[in-house]
């Protein structure tokens, strides 16, 4: 007898999603304490890339539905 386990499809995303959090602190208080590159770099690795990240994230769990 087979027993079918249905995953929680949200596991996969909450620990990519506290992964790039801590990243994006740690990268940040690096950033600022060592003055390395510019607000603009800053902002891109700070807020954009993680944001596409997050989003294609969603969107590959909204397809497994």
């Amino acid at each position: 007898m087979t027993v079918q386990r249905v995953r929680n499809g949200l596991v996969a995303w909450t620990i990519g999603a506290m992964i790039i959090f801590v990243a994006v602190i740690f990268l940040g208080y690096r950033m600022m304490s060592s003055d390395c590159a510019p607000v603009t770099i800053e902002l891109g690795v700070l807020v954009v890339i993680p944001a596409v990240y997050l989003a294609l994230m969603f969107l590959t769990l909204r397809e497994q539905e």
